[in-house]
């Protein structure tokens, strides 16, 4: 859908007719004062709610049940609500208002709390305030994630295979590709179960949009690497590999792919019998793509703050952080205290909650951590988890408990190597000299990854256990490839909108078509 039709959208909301079967609201939201788009804008309709992105945009799907007098409610923290007819909504870009801070009753009356005072009360009411009940959740997925080789370095020192030289090394140094961004896009539904480590998913539709000429090309290499083999290498040798003090040992066994034409019919057999199941287990993981993508959801919600063992544990074990109230705001007509937290001694984040003066419930949360998270460098290897941030916001169900609406969460790490490198061929049939060839080099290599979630959850409906236990997965959907951002794609369903980065993302096939 382009520019064009967006705009049209915008100005002919008014126009809504149940008749239609689905339509996109479509709109940006910025702030009335500062003209500055407002990220993380809470967007409802009929129950329904969306999440501005980064750049205050946002894409609502109206389906044939909507009518153009029902209300759509926009709120965020610190801004005055908006709540009014569809067919008001005549502009592409809606205003928010920053509300002016009077303080309400609530707050006066409870003037004389600390900080720990709110904090233990929001500890007192956990249990109250967020739904830990069988659910069923429909929510988008999207994971970014950015490589960055910064160092490829290595010191050529001997190899006694002419074709195994610095040039060949140097060739597969290149294919490596020393930027690469990645994208994978899911829609499914949840079902969620907080008691045991049991979540079901079902999967709807992804996506993944990334440049495959910055692939490493493993095909062509290996068959490279393989010829080279072939060439140079006897059929019963064993191979030691030494890094400094340490070393393994690789049995010729392992090259028998290699070497295949070269073994009698009885070993051909079996290694067709074992080429099979090679690619048995390679369908088996293209399939297992929903299982991997339902561990990490099922991980991030383990990890959201109220959650037993969560590792961000600065309100289960607040006597590890020193907090402060820092300000009021409002959401909605609701009153809520702002308290940031560092930490005491060894923990590991900062942060902000925006907490309601009412029921003493978190509706918001910003972390970033103040150290690194995990750090090694031992015998050249070095690993630093320098990143680890996020944000969780929850809103208010039918029930009085808050349900997670948005989650976002990046981490970042750094890994190096600094290591010598030596590969032998040994041969203890050979008479004479046991040491046939010998490959040695020194790495120096570093790269950084960079990887980013973000989890909507459109709506949220109660489950009960037999409808639970009787739900089974079928998940063979793969997802689609997409070398540049295709904006039809996700055309019938409301997801998160897409940043500037990757809606101009464009891969070299993407540009040849």
């Amino acid at each position: 859908m382009n520019k064009i039709i967006l705009w049209l959208i915008g100005i002919l909301i008014s126009g809504f007719i149940t008749t239609v079967h689905s339509q996109s609201l479509s709109s940006r939201i910025l702030d009335s004062v500062t003209q500055k788009p407002i990220p993380y804008v809470t967007i409802q309709l009929n129950k329904k709610g969306v999440i501005t992105n980064e750049e205050g945009r946002f894409n609502f799907l109206v389906n044939h049940n909507i009518s153009e007098n029902d209300s759509l409610f926009i709120s965020c923290i610190g801004y005055a609500s908006i709540g009014k007819p569809l067919k008001e909504f005549t502009e592409n870009v809606i205003y928010l208002s920053p509300k002016a801070i009077e303080l309400n009753p609530v707050i006066v009356t409870n003037k004389n709390y600390s900080a720990e005072d709110i904090i233990d009360l929001v500890k007192d009411n956990l249990d109250r305030n967020y739904n830990k009940n069988l659910s069923k959740r429909r929510m988008f997925l999207r994971d970014s994630y950015f490589q960055d080789f910064s160092k490829t370095d290595y010191a050529f020192l001997k190899s006694t295979i002419k074709e195994l030289n610095k040039k060949f090394l140097d060739s597969v140094l290149q294919t490596l590709p020393k930027k690469s961004s990645y994208y994978t896009e899911i829609l499914c539904d949840l079902y969620v179960n907080n008691e045991e480590d049991g979540q079901k998913m079902d999967l709807i539709k992804a996506s993944e949009l990334y440049d495959k000429s910055k692939e490493l090309d493993y095909t062509k290499l290996e068959e490279k690497f393989n010829k080279i083999i072939k060439s140079n290498i006897k059929r019963d040798s064993y191979f030691k590999i030494k890094s400094g003090l340490f070393g393994t040992k690789i049995d010729g066994e392992d090259f028998d792919e290699i070497f295949e034409s070269e073994v009698d019919g009885r070993d051909v057999v079996a290694l067709k019998k074992e080429l099979e199941e090679k690619k048995k287990k390679e369908e088996e993981r293209k399939n297992n793509f929903a299982k991997y993508r339902k561990r990490s959801i099922a991980g991030m919600m383990e990890g959201l703050f109220f959650m037993e063992g969560t590792h961000l544990n600065f309100i289960n074990k607040s006597r590890k952080y020193n907090f402060s109230i820092t300000d009021f705001t409002y959401i909605g007509e609701d009153a809520v205290y702002i308290l940031d937290f560092e930490p005491k001694g060894s923990a590991d984040y900062k942060g902000r909650l925006y907490i309601n003066s009412d029921d003493f419930a978190v509706i918001r949360l910003d972390y970033e951590n103040v150290k690194s998270l995990k750090k090694f460098n031992l015998l050249g290897v070095s690993m630093n988890q320098f990143l680890g941030k996020g944000k969780m916001i929850f809103n208010k169900s039918n029930d009085e408990k808050y349900e997670l609406r948005y989650l976002e969460q990046e981490d970042g790490t750094k890994v190096g190597i600094r290591r010598p490198l030596k590969i032998i061929e040994k041969n203890k049939h050979v008479k004479g000299r046991n040491k046939q060839n010998e490959l040695s080099v020194k790495l120096d290599m570093a790269t950084v990854g960079v990887n980013k979630h973000e989890i909507i959850v459109f709506d949220s409906e109660p489950l009960t256990k037999s409808a639970y236990e009787a739900f089974t997965e079928n998940n063979t959907i793969l997802p689609v490839y997409m070398p540049s951002y295709d904006p039809e794609f996700w055309k019938e369903y409301t997801i998160i909108e897409p940043n500037q980065a990757i809606r101009e993302f464009t891969s070299e096939e993407g540009i040849a078509k």
